[in-house]
């Protein structure tokens, strides 16, 4: 098997569902519906590397990129879910962000990579502190997924030989600045830190990791017994019936 290959073996299927809404934690409420507004990038994603794929890309790639393309829509639908659930308005400015990432001109792939490395990777362990019981399960799903397109979409640019620009790097502390934004100072709880996690999404682009994120990997997740089962995905609920 190839590189490509393994990571596609690695993908295990899920399917969003419609959750409740819960409490954000206090004092993240703002910034969470900011990173809410943002799940308008994860069809942008799909079609940068839709677009990358009428381009020259290794041929090996083609399957798990069409793959990653059919995963960026369930995350759309996914999140909409939770944004349907806390009623979410249109926030202007995230337009704007997302009219800026379709129209920088760097390589497709290489905007995937750099959404998803050092925004995405920073959006999905925000979830999972700050959000409430779906936002956690969606956003382990989502992390589930992300980590196999970073991986492909990072092969793919040092087969193509592209790297990050300056305009990207300058873009993606613009988002992630925005996101939050209304965070401000906390030296008691750094998941409500601003710099804190404009930090991390310096560290996961610099160096591909984020040494304040190793909690993630423990985060707690919701079990059957504690929340309502729409806030559970599909295939939790079809393992535990049918077993």
């Amino acid at each position: 098997m190839n590189p490509y290959q393994k990571l596609l073996a690695r993908k295990r299927t899920w399917t969003p569902v419609q959750v409740e809404a819960g409490k954000f934690k206090e004092g993240s409420e703002e910034a969470m519906l900011r990173a809410l507004s943002l799940r308008n990038l994860e069809i942008p994603v799909g079609d940068f590397i839709q677009g990358a794929l009428k381009k020259d890309f290794p041929i090996e790639a083609k399957e798990l990129l069409e793959s990653n393309i059919k995963d960026e829509e369930k995350h759309d639908l996914a999140l909409d879910y939770i944004a349907k659930a806390h009623k979410l308005q249109d926030i202007p400015e995230a337009n704007a962000i997302q009219k800026a990432w379709i129209e920088a001109e760097e390589h497709p792939v290489l905007k995937a990579m750099v959404l998803e490395r050092s925004v995405f990777f920073v959006l999905l362990p925000f979830f999972r502190w700050n959000g409430d019981a779906g936002c956690r399960t969606v956003s382990a799903d989502i992390s589930r997924d992300e980590q196999v397109h970073v991986a492909a979409n990072s092969l793919v640019c040092k087969e193509l030989g592209v790297t990050v620009t300056k305009n990207l790097d300058k873009l993606r502390k613009a988002t992630v600045a925005w996101i939050m934004q209304p965070l401000g100072s906390n030296p008691t709880d750094p998941y409500l830190d601003r710099e804190f996690w404009l930090k991390q999404s310096d560290s996961l682009l610099y160096s591909g990791k984020a040494e304040g994120l190793v909690a993630t990997r423990r985060a707690r997740m919701p079990a059957f017994f504690e929340h309502s089962n729409v806030n559970l995905p599909e295939y939790c609920l079809l393992n535990y019936f049918h077993q």
